[in-house]
């Protein structure tokens, strides 16, 4: 009988550097952001159905509806069971934006049909059999790229065995109840989470809840080994630009080329190098793949080049125009040099451009410049010799 695609075959197609596994009821040793799978041991041909924790559901979502009926506990089993995908281990695909400790505790820790602390996969807590379950995780910081990946590579891997779902359902492993574009599975149920503090029964066990994730992140080791990110094995990482602490000084327009600039790296390079890394990595043979060795080495550019963005932004001080008489950040100054007139603004190092006019303040012109007044001679050292430019006018 063929058999779904595994969480390790899902996390190793995108190269990611994979940890565990871990019982599902013991604590992940990982407090970063990333990826993680939760997979069974034993899959199953039908959705092995917990039927009284079904019950204890209904009773709990009293505003519980199927196509807009109050259903029986039967019929709620059998609109869940259709959904279920035969003989596939991979039982949910999760992201962890801040930490995959405190993300899966707090999973593990929410009652069925309760909204908090993070009632992501609930569907989950509807099956048997959760002591044979088991976790994989990845650290990494493009958390939804990697999630949209890894859904996309299941639907594809598990495809030719879900020829039984729904007319209009996505590919999904059973827990995932949309993909990261927003497309939905055509379950029919609204009215499944309730919040606790609506009965003080239930708002008793959801902070013992909340108190349970709290301990078991807590126990969750720090992880030793770097933080896996994609390529982090062989990309030498670089320092972010300047000192630790230095201010980098950009105009508003800059500010906004470098904005634009990260958007595009991380929603349209991104996931578009991720991919190419998976389709090179499926033809075979890594020693002799000229494509995702080329692959690879874009896949470092880009993080290199995101991570540098990042710290640009992060570190940004807007040059405010001043109107100041002296050449300071910002001002656009006329200058003469051998009978020529020539306009220079000065800006941070990040944007110069000399070819566009935009100098550095810590370019030799740029530096002897600052302070000047319109009128003034200005000597700079050049490699070539001493060569005098003449303020003309500042703005």
């Amino acid at each position: 009988m063929p058999q779904g695609p595994s969480a390790q075959t899902l996390l190793r197609a995108l190269d990611l550097m994979i940890d565990g596994p871990v019982r599902w009821t013991d604590p992940v040793p990982q407090r970063g952001p990333g990826v993680y799978v939760i997979e069974t041991v034993a899959p199953s041909p039908e959705a092995p159905l917990d039927h009284a924790a079904i019950r204890e559901w209904l009773d709990r979502a009293r505003e519980l509806r199927l196509d807009g009926a109050r259903p029986e506990a039967t019929d709620l089993a059998r609109r869940l069971a259709s959904f279920w995908i035969p003989d596939t281990p991979v039982l949910f695909i999760g992201a962890a934006p801040r930490s995959i400790a405190g993300r899966i505790a707090a999973q593990l820790s929410t009652p069925l049909g309760v909204r908090r602390p993070y009632a992501g996969a609930h569907w989950l807590r509807t099956l048997r059999e959760e002591p044979r379950w088991r976790v994989w995780w990845a650290r990494t910081d493009a958390v939804e790229e990697y999630t949209d990946a890894l859904l996309s590579a299941f639907a594809e891997a598990a495809a030719p065995l879900a020829g039984a779902l729904p007319d209009g359902s996505p590919v999904l492993p059973f827990g995932n109840l949309e993909t990261v574009t927003g497309e939905r599975r055509p379950h029919g149920i609204t009215g499944a989470l309730v919040d606790a503090d609506a009965d003080p029964e239930m708002a008793a066990r959801d902070a013992s809840a909340k108190r349970r994730a709290k301990a078991t992140a807590a126990r969750a080791p720090r992880a030793s080994r770097a933080p896996a990110t994609p390529s982090s094995r062989r990309r030498t990482v670089t320092s972010a630009p300047g000192h630790a602490g230095e201010r980098t000084h950009v105009s508003a327009d800059g500010l906004a080329r470098l904005e634009a600039e990260l958007e595009e790296l991380r929603t349209v390079q991104r996931p578009e190098v991720i991919r190419r890394v998976a389709a090179a990595r499926a033809l075979g043979d890594l020693r002799e793949n000229a494509d995702y060795e080329a692959a690879r080495n874009e896949q470092s550019f880009l993080e290199g080049r995101i991570r540098s963005v990042e710290a640009l932004i992060g570190s940004a001080v807007v040059i405010e125009a001043t109107g100041s008489p002296e050449v300071r950040l910002g001002s656009r100054v006329l200058v003469e040099v051998d009978g020529e007139q020539r306009t220079f603004e000065l800006v941070g190092s990040t944007e110069a451009d000399p070819q566009s006019g935009r100098i550095s303040d810590r370019s030799p012109v740029g530096k002897a410049l600052l302070g000047g007044r319109a009128g003034d001679d200005v000597p700079v050292r050049l490699p070539a010799g001493e060569v005098r430019y003449r303020i003309v006018e500042v703005g």
